[in-house]
């Protein structure tokens, strides 16, 4: 199975999504977010190719986690490339 890659803008956004998401709402609803993003994770591993490509960047696959938040990935035979972790009400050309 292929292996997951966060890119370092991607564990960036990651850790500051987790700690707003604690600082705001709680701890609960962080985990909660993380198990949504692991199940999306386990998705993106057995079939890269079930999610489409993106509007905006055609090199990249986009899955929506939350309907606020969307992962932008690549893949080839070993790997899943996570390039971004996107919040949807940014205006998509920031992607």
């Amino acid at each position: 199975m292929r292996k997951v890659i966060l890119s370092k803008t991607a564990a960036r956004k990651l850790s500051n999504l987790l700690d707003y998401l604690t600082s705001e709402f709680s701890e609960t609803i962080a985990q909660s977010f993380v198990k949504k993003l692991d199940a999306k994770f386990d998705l993106i591993k057995r079939n890269p190719e079930a999610f489409p490509k993106s509007k905006f960047k055609r090199e990249f696959q986009k899955c929506v986690v939350t309907k606020q938040t969307s992962v932008f990935y690549g893949f080839d035979e070993k790997h899943i490339y996570v390039y971004t972790i996107f919040d949807t009400r940014q205006d998509p050309k920031k992607l």
